[in-house]
């Protein structure tokens, strides 16, 4: 018999990239959505650890399941951090990912090279009865900064104006195997698999 892990996301993007990474065979994998879950919890924290540790609980406590929940987001160094936690929120409600990416570069548009410097940060939270603790964090970034308009169709959110220099190439232009190599949630993910490891015994 499989162990149930419960993700917290109803992101389908979100949900592609945690299947990937968590490709372990006594897993099934399960989001919010096949559970039938409708309540939201509310992101209220003032970081992403404490976000992710606000879902990860709120939901094993509601479903009864341990639950991996991630909050990540951009920080813009010229923007003194912005989004930041803010990140799926930019901008008010009701706005696509495009119509975020579109504020983003127009807040950046006298902003030149590197001074558009910039990371991608995701904090991993593991919850349930039956987790050491009760809840455990992990933490991934990666360095790069915000390109002068979109490139590349792959990936979600900012991936298309997040510009890697090591691979001359934004996110949305890696595919999902390169993609994991280096992300922010897949650097998190690897330091997470221990303990999911331990947790599926």
């Amino acid at each position: 018999m499989r162990n149930r892990l419960v993700l917290a996301t109803r992101n389908a993007g979100k949900l592609r990239e945690f299947q990937r990474l968590l490709e372990l065979q006594n897993l099934e994998l399960v989001g919010l959505d096949e559970l039938g879950v409708t309540d939201e919890i509310e992101e209220t924290g003032a970081t992403f650890e404490a976000n992710a540790r606000l879902k990860a609980e709120g939901y094993a406590r509601l479903t009864g399941e341990t639950v991996l929940a991630d909050d990540s987001g951009l920080e813009v160094d010229i923007l003194d951090g912005r989004p930041g936690v803010q990140s799926a929120r930019y901008g008010g409600p009701g706005l696509s990912d495009e119509d975020r990416v579109s504020r983003l570069l127009a807040e950046l548009e006298d902003v030149r090279g590197w001074n558009r410097t910039a990371r991608f940060r995701s904090v991993l939270a593991l919850a349930g009865n039956d987790v050491m603790d009760g809840v455990i964090t992990e933490e991934g970034t990666v360095e790069g900064a915000i390109a002068h308009q979109p490139i590349g169709a792959g990936g979600f959110g900012y991936d298309p104006v997040f510009w890697l220099a090591t691979h001359a190439k934004t996110v949305a232009e890696l595919s999902g195997e390169e993609k994991d190599a280096i992300s922010h949630r897949g650097a998190a993910m690897r330091k997470m698999l221990s303990h999911i490891e331990r947790w599926a015994e």
